[in-house]
């Protein structure tokens, strides 16, 4: 692996001697059964399975552990039109979680139903204990807790000794002891043998309605599952989990039902309400249209907000709660931009240079988008982050991380400074008294400097293949679309051309001058030319200028213009082919 020096690190994936083997067994061009086994597909079958899978093709959701206790408590309830409480987190996942479980039971004809969403300000990530007292004051004998509650132990002792029952549906890392829960759906369950791990929280709150319409054996209501994927969907796309086995059979599901605009559910309409009817609703759109504002509710107002939206049945209504949550998302996006730009200035006071971690706290910072300017700061900064900020008397905030370098791991080996923390390799959430901050900030940069490997404090671009630009053609760019959706696991193939040449017409765009419009050829005797655009990439126009052959890191995506159709290049990266280990 190279370092270029024009910032990025480009990583080759090679063909091996398999490669020839495979695309000889399902009668297919080398490059697509290349891109096949980077996706864990080894033969006919898998690749079968990879283009073709349905939902028929689901685990069985009885094989999740303690999914039988889940079943039997929720079939009482329902028994005994007991008044059921859906708890959920304030972000996309957690919001989808809600409406998705509330729908899921009203299609299963149980309407005593109450949902709660904590406040992100007053009560924080997860099972709050407030949650459980509204519980108990609105005589709740059952809660449902998505998207959180793993590590709840003392708040669900607590709710146990109220006489209020528990069922926690995570995908979260449990710690070392289980809450004393009625029931604990959780495929990261170290006891647990369900065989696909990475479902979304809303993914594993489907799975509890899956098995209730089985074991309730309500055949007229089993078709009607179908109208629950399209919440799952967007947690899967918004949670950034791998698009694989289960979560891209539902996916693709759920992408079916948002895409049906006719009939999609007036909430969903309303997110979508801004893309352009003729054109096909992908993850792209969930991850950077609806899922911000989704979480804009959260973030601004309160969480209950976009469940209202998602759950609601009445067109007017949706409009109406769309045009607030949007109006809160655009808060966000000024509150996104200025805090941004303060703590850049902060990184550069701290020292960012010298350091392997990147750690920035300010009081007054607003704690809905800090998660936001976590991502933001890596952009810049490429180590791993956590943004702070003060709530309740407490330095709380959101940690991000780089490719290869678990921060949970990090921030849990200064656990003992720690109230709380949770989440993922690369997203994390804790919270710590004040006075334990600048003892934290030096063992976290400790933790980093003694664990990270060099190579991951550099952002690197993995590219899937080597490509010939003029076998680009409409045949080529239709085949390597069926492989979406895309998604961790199943990113969208990256691509390199070689010993290309700029012809000329390349030029800066944009109205702040940071893209770059590329029109190249190929040197090795091809005549066609290919337009891109790299955006942010204005600062690589000089190497145009050089007259030197080019190599261009690049996906392929489809460009209509005045009712033309053409295939464009989205350029992640350019450097001179000579600089490249070729």
């Amino acid at each position: 692996m190279k370092t270029t020096p024009q910032t990025y690190r480009w990583r080759v994936k090679k063909a091996d001697e398999t490669t020839l083997t495979l695309a000889e067994e399902i009668k297919i061009k080398p490059i697509f059964a290349q891109l096949l086994q980077q996706r864990g597909i080894r033969n006919r079958s898998d690749a079968l399975h990879f283009f073709n899978d349905n939902t028929h093709d689901l685990q069985n959701p009885m094989l999740m552990k303690d999914m039988d206790l889940a079943v039997k408590r929720v079939k009482s309830a329902m028994l005994y039109e007991e008044k059921i409480l859906i708890y959920g987190d304030y972000d996309v996942d957690g919001t989808t979680s809600v409406a998705m479980m509330k729908t899921g039971l009203e299609i299963l004809g149980h309407e005593n139903i109450l949902t709660y969403i904590p406040d992100r300000y007053a009560e924080g990530y997860g099972i709050s204990f407030q949650g459980i007292d509204f519980a108990i004051e609105n005589k709740v004998k059952l809660m449902i807790a998505l998207d959180c509650g793993i590590k709840a132990n003392e708040q669900i002792a607590y709710a146990k000794e109220k006489g209020l029952d528990v069922i926690v549906c995570d995908h979260h890392r449990p710690g070392n002891q289980l809450p004393d829960a009625v029931a604990i759906l959780d495929p990261k369950r170290d006891d647990c043998a369900y065989p696909f791990k990475e479902l979304s929280g809303c993914g594993v709150g489907f799975k509890l309605i899956q098995a209730l319409i089985y074991e309730l054996e309500i055949e007229d209501k089993a078709w009607e599952i179908w109208t629950l994927y399209d919440y799952v969907a967007i947690s899967i796309a918004c949670d950034i989990v791998p698009v694989l086995g289960e979560n891209r059979i539902m996916l693709n599901a759920g992408l079916s039902n948002i895409n049906d605009r006719k009939k999609v559910r007036p909430g969903i309409a309303a997110l979508i309400s801004n893309i352009n009817e003729e054109k096909t609703i992908g993850v792209t759109d969930l991850v950077f249209s609806v899922g911000p504002r989704i979480n804009a509710a959260g973030r601004i107002d309160h969480g209950k907000l976009a469940v209202s939206l998602l759950s609601t049945n009445d067109p007017v209504e949706a409009d109406l709660l769309f045009a607030q949550i949007n109006s809160h998302n655009d808060s966000r996006k000024e509150l996104d931009k200025s805090i941004t730009e303060e703590a850049l200035k902060l990184c550069e006071e701290n020292g960012i240079h010298e350091k392997k971690s990147n750690v920035v706290f300010q009081p007054h910072w607003h704690k809905g988008v800090i998660g936001i300017v976590a991502s933001r700061l890596i952009e810049k900064h490429y180590k791993p982050t956590i943004v702070l900020t003060e709530s309740n008397g407490k330095a709380t905030g959101s940690a991000r991380s780089v490719k290869g370098f678990d921060v949970y791991n990090a921030i849990e080996a200064c656990s003992d400074l720690l109230e709380q923390f949770g989440g993922h390799m690369y997203a994390a959430g804790l919270t710590l008294d004040l006075q334990n901050l600048n003892a934290f900030v030096s063992r976290f940069e400790n933790v980093v400097s003694n664990s990270i490997q060099e190579e991951s404090l550099y952002p690197e671009i993995e590219i899937d293949a080597e490509l010939d630009l003029d076998s680009i053609d409409w045949r080529f760019y239709n085949t390597i679309q069926r492989f979406a959706p895309y998604g961790p696991g199943n990113m969208k193939p990256t691509f390199v051309s070689h010993f290309l040449a700029d012809t000329g017409q390349s030029r800066i765009v944009g109205s702040d001058e940071s893209h770059l419009r590329l029109v190249v050829r190929s040197l090795n005797g091809g005549n066609t030319q290919f337009t891109g655009i790299g955006f942010g990439l204005a600062d690589k126009y000089p190497l145009l200028r050089l007259n030197k052959p080019i190599s261009v890191a690049y996906q392929l995506e489809e460009n209509i213009w005045n009712d033309n159709r053409s295939i464009q290049l989205i350029v992640k990266d350019i450097c001179l082919t000579d600089e490249l280990e070729l």
